[in-house]
């Protein structure tokens, strides 16, 4: 009897032990830096190991818009591995260090560069098609290109001069697609500047009239129409914004006459970044509107771009842009169907919604949401990443605090 109640008591001192020491484990949270090097690595990690070994393409398990309209399906291959590269490469360019962040992003980045060989190697199971029964491969070599003039010592300086002569030809060979009178000018222009940046010959007459068509099309108060006519959607941030402003910086940088600033390209974007970072909810939801909303979190591409490299408009801090994204990140991804078995993404704008994908849309169209995950190209310690978490527009305004009063200009100059 005496031996039982030692064991007894022993059990209750035991749970009375463990009880705190759970309840602390429980209440230890991910920083919100860990949440996006999480979420980056769980969305990169299946296409570029696979990509590396060359197997993505046969493991990978292509999804269809329900309303696909029979173009080639290898453009998904492609769609893929640009997008997710020009949101990630950023990431990989910091140097390597001893943290779970760092052995993460060391890994992502060895694999990537293999990938990126095995994309161009004719011998690759991985050889991306360049030319098919569509222009699409010319809209997905524009994200590749940024990939590269985006962290291009981590990326193309760190090719070899085959896969180089690889890439520019097959780029080259996309001359031949005639662009549609919208934003895919700029997809055009994108791969000219980057064959400038590299010295090769560029063709100076689509670059023109890329920038031209798009500087004409801009509407004032940060929105610029997508072509002759305006569609209320997220494009503003998918494509033209920061396309026009990384055209714009590298033609700067060459001496290639633009017809606006860098400047001014900057501030229209930091315009609209004002509006867009008011469309992000109280609770980190934002509107579910217009064409490509399966693209996810590429919707905030320009807030991303602003607070990784060009900097925020003076109305938004460091804390609240990133507590707003992070809300967003949280919100979204917990959502179940997201991701399939093999830990690919899905159509669907939170989950799976398959009905919610355009005709020209597939799964690989649908890693556009890394996008948001330039500031991670920032370090641990910068600004953006330690300054305290604060209120963003909408929750202050939700809630009875104090919070700027939106304002209208114009800045058609």
């Amino acid at each position: 009897m005496r031996n039982k109640m030692k064991i007894v008591l022993a059990m209750i001192i035991a749970i009375f032990v463990a009880a705190p020491m759970q309840a602390k484990k429980k209440t230890v949270e991910k920083t919100d830096r860990q949440v996006w090097a999480d979420l980056c690595y769980k969305i990169s990690q299946p296409v570029l190991e696979n990509m590396s070994k060359g197997n993505f393409q046969k493991d990978f398990p292509l999804e269809l818009s329900p309303t696909w309209d029979g173009r080639d399906t290898k453009v998904a291959y492609l769609e893929t591995f640009a997008r997710l590269m020009a949101g990630i490469s950023p990431w990989l360019a910091l140097p390597d260090d001893g943290t779970p962040e760092g052995k993460q992003r060391k890994q992502l980045h060895e694999w990537a560069i293999q990938a990126y060989k095995n994309a161009v190697d004719p011998n690759s199971p991985d050889k991306i098609t360049w030319l098919t029964n569509t222009s699409q491969p010319l809209c997905d070599a524009s994200y590749l290109v940024e990939s590269f003039m985006r962290a291009p010592e981590a990326t193309w300086g760190q090719l070899d001069e085959v896969t180089k002569k690889r890439y520019i030809e097959g780029l080259k060979s996309l001359r031949t697609i005639r662009p549609a009178y919208n934003n895919w000018l700029l997809f055009r222009a994108m791969v000219e500047v980057f064959f400038m940046s590299i010295g090769e010959d560029v063709d100076e007459y689509a670059l023109s009239v890329g920038l031209q068509k798009m500087s004409e099309w801009y509407l004032s108060d940060g929105w610029y129409s997508d072509g002759p006519e305006y569609a209320m959607d997220y494009y503003n941030s998918y494509v033209m914004h920061p396309m026009m402003v990384e055209v714009v910086e590298m033609c700067k940088k060459h001496k290639f006459s633009t017809p606006i600033s860098l400047e001014l390209a900057v501030k229209r974007m930091n315009r609209f970044n004002t509006i867009l970072e008011r469309f992000i909810s109280p609770e980190g939801a934002y509107p579910a509107v217009g064409r490509s909303v399966i693209y996810r979190m590429g919707a905030f591409q320009t807030l991303a771009m602003s607070a990784w490299k060009y900097g925020l408009p003076k109305d938004l801090t460091n804390g609240s842009v990133r507590s707003a994204l992070t809300c967003v990140m949280k919100r979204m991804f917990a959502v179940d169907g997201n991701f399939d078995d093999k830990g690919y993404l899905r159509l669907g704008f939170a989950g799976h919604q398959p009905n919610l994908a355009n005709y020209y849309s597939n799964n690989g169209s649908l890693y556009m949401t890394s996008l948001v995950f330039m500031p991670l190209g920032l370090p641990a310690d910068h600004p953006f990443w330690t300054a305290p978490a604060e209120p963003w527009t909408s929750q202050k305004a939700w809630s009875g605090q104090e919070f700027p009063e939106d304002y209208h200009t114009s800045l058609r100059k």
